[in-house]
């Protein structure tokens, strides 16, 4: 951390402003600042009567006693209660038209220039029936609450299925994001004491067969603790043939062919406080850090910011482009939407399979009314062109969102402009995968946007930026973001080390929650991210974020994207390097680089022009879409990049990377 007198500068300045449309501020949920502010104030005064409203449509066993213990770092919500959360998100839709509606629409990644991609629809009550047959093939192997599950599995139905199944039995599960390599996946079925591990024989990813099976293979022989592998076939013998260990695998099918049919059906009763999921994260130490969240107060905040930041209506088809394997795929595929009793989305394969009108194809073609993306997928349908979603028939999108990483302000207004026809509003969003929903954003229909904001606290969020003594920043000053106090989806601990909970999220600044990123206040209210407090770089003195940095590089029309990094220099300490994707149809020569440079300058301060701008066709991404800057910081360094590599998109981007070196 720095210290008080090394202020993190925020100079980045947006003056644009975007007012909901009349019409949908008129059918919104929350349609004018006034009314936000009234429900904002009576979450944080008045929280007993504000989440017992909000959450009063949510299925609970008994209700509780008391909304919040709070004995610092620990939080306990909803004293008394008990509930099972796959009950609020499928039982409680069996009544009435919900029942036949749809709960999940699936498409596929090959996709036939003629006939299209296969899809798949699940009703709610297809649902149903599927999570109740599976959660009884799991208890059948001997699963039961409290246990460990691990789910390693691309984006099919069958993984909200398996998630859900999970919840109903009152199991712990803990979903592995498909991209990762069998050595991460063995670490953390080893952390959580994993009994079983759910995964399917392969996926396609850009027309090529992914082999997820064998990964599981790999790792499961170093994870003493896992019994059995249940697989579900979604290629077939014909495509990928895989073995079956006949004393610890079985496929999905047999396991609910030989299950026992009274377990499953009634869903398991557990308290407020109940483990729901371990998502795991990065963390400092290399270790994997385990996220720990709990039944109802998780539920609270994914239900209910959901409802509001997405301005749900019944006719919607909402399409969240995460990953299950991310948390943004636990509250905004999975928990969110289903317990509003949303139709649900879920694609997949990569945005440009086979080509970069495919997403917005899919969006045509299944009348998609909400979209949610991140800014690095917003970046690369620019630099793709405007062409592509013009090609697709758009008209159904009435709401559009950003969620990730701070999204730059000339994304932000593509995306309105190309994507959303300039009618559709933007909802920004920032959050974490410890914070479990949405904390800052602008509701949509209840005041403007300003590209690049996050925008104001979600209720029952009290956020506020300060120094390192914990004093208060004043308007524009910039500081570290943090939350004064307790909110329902909050992380509990880190599984198995609470000591690392409270040090890393409570240690650093005293009384608050410390969220590791840099941010400012404006005089309006809005909160601007300006990236993570590791990510701050220290130029000539001055302390600035990457994201700014960057937002300022891609402000230059020529420009896609960019990464900006430190590097070790023996005068000044550290030198600004910004690596820059440019649009087709501009030359990456001598003339460009120093427009970058100027760029910046104007922009930010000449203090932060860059040292070195370097041209890349792409910049090393993970399959959610993030930028690795660690590996960018060690190309800038001249040295060879090392540790884990497992989840890099393309690995030929890093190898060219090292080429032009």
């Amino acid at each position: 951390m720095t210290d008080a007198h090394d202020p993190i500068l925020s100079r980045l300045q947006e003056d644009r402003r975007f007012a909901p449309p009349e019409a949908f501020r008129k059918a919104a949920r929350v349609g004018s600042r006034e009314e936000y502010e009234r429900l904002y104030r009576e979450s944080l005064e008045s929280p007993e009567t504000f989440w017992a409203r909000e959450t009063a449509e949510l299925s609970f066993r008994t209700r509780w006693s008391k909304t919040l213990d709070w004995k610092a770092p620990h939080a306990r919500w909803f004293e008394g209660a008990t509930l099972n959360v796959s009950e609020s998100c499928l039982d409680r839709h069996l009544e009435g038209d919900a029942r036949t509606k749809a709960a999940l629409i699936w498409e596929a990644e090959p996709e036939d220039p003629q006939r299209g991609a296969p899809t798949r629809t699940m009703t709610y009550f297809e649902l149903h029936r599927e999570v109740v047959r599976f959660a009884g093939a799991l208890a059948t192997l001997g699963v039961k609450a409290g246990d460990r599950v691990i789910i390693y599995m691309g984006m099919v139905p069958e993984v909200a299925v398996a998630m859900l199944a999970c919840a109903r039995l009152g199991a712990v599960h803990s979903v592995v994001f498909g991209g990762f390599a069998a050595e991460a996946l063995r670490d953390r079925a080893n952390d959580c004491g994993a009994k079983v591990i759910v995964t399917q024989d392969g996926a396609y990813r850009r027309g090529q067969v992914v082999k997820m099976k064998a990964t599981v293979d790999a790792a499961v022989a170093h994870c003493p603790t896992v019994e059995r592998v249940v697989v579900y076939r979604r290629l077939g013998e014909a495509i990928l043939p895989i073995e079956l260990d006949p004393k610890r695998d079985i496929s999905w099918e047999r396991a609910i062919a030989e299950r026992d049919p009274a377990l499953g059906r009634e869903a398991t009763a557990v308290g407020a406080e109940h483990p729901l999921f371990i998502l795991y994260t990065s963390g400092s130490t290399g270790k994997p850090k385990g996220v720990l969240h709990t039944s109802a107060g998780y539920l609270a905040g994914a239900h209910v910011s959901t409802k509001y930041v997405f301005d749900l209506r019944p006719g919607d088809v909402f399409w969240c482009t995460a990953d299950v394997g991310w948390v943004t795929g636990h509250s905004y595929v999975v928990y969110g939407p289903l317990s509003n009793g949303a139709t649900v989305l879920l694609y997949e394969g990569a945005p440009n399979a086979p080509d970069a009108g495919r997403l917005w194809r899919v969006a045509e073609r299944h009348g998609v009314t909400v979209f949610y993306t991140a800014p690095t997928a917003i970046r690369a349908f620019m630099r793709w062109g405007e062409d592509w979603p013009k090609k697709s028939d758009l008209s159904a999108l009435r709401l559009l969102g950003s969620v990730g990483e701070p999204i730059n302000p000339e994304a932000w207004v593509w995306y309105h402009t190309h994507v959303g026809g300039g009618r559709c509003p933007v909802v920004d969003t920032w959050w974490q995968t410890e914070t479990g929903s949405i904390m800052l954003t602008t509701l949509p229909g209840a005041v403007e946007s300003k590209p690049g904001a996050t925008g104001l606290p979600f209720f029952g969020v009290e956020p506020a930026i300060v120094k390192t003594g914990g004093a208060e920043c004043g308007p524009n000053e910039g500081g570290f973001l943090v939350v004064k106090r307790p909110w329902p989806s909050m992380l509990r601990t880190v599984w198995g080390d609470d000591e690392r909970f409270r040090r890393q999220y409570f240690g650093e600044i005293e009384g608050v929650y410390f969220t590791g990123d840099g941010a400012r206040r404006d005089e309006d209210g809005y909160f601007w991210v300006v990236g993570r407090i590791d990510d701050v770089l220290n130029v000539a003195g001055h302390r600035v974020g990457t994201a700014e940095i960057e937002s300022a590089v891609v402000a230059h029309p020529a420009v896609a994207e960019a990464a900006a990094v430190g590097r070790p220099d023996d005068l000044k300490g550290q030198a600004l390097v910004v690596f820059v994707t440019l649009k087709l149809g501009y030359a990456a020569d001598e003339a460009m680089r120093e427009a970058v440079k100027e760029q910046v300058a104007r922009d930010i301060g000449k203090f932060a022009r860059p040292d070195d701008v370097r041209f890349t066709d792409a910049l090393p991404k993970t399959r959610s879409g993030k930028i690795m800057r660690r590996l960018l910081k060690e190309v800038a360094a001249g040295k060879a990049p090392t540790g884990d590599t497992s989840t890099l998109e393309d690995l030929t981007v890093l190898a060219k990377l090292r080429d032009e070196e």
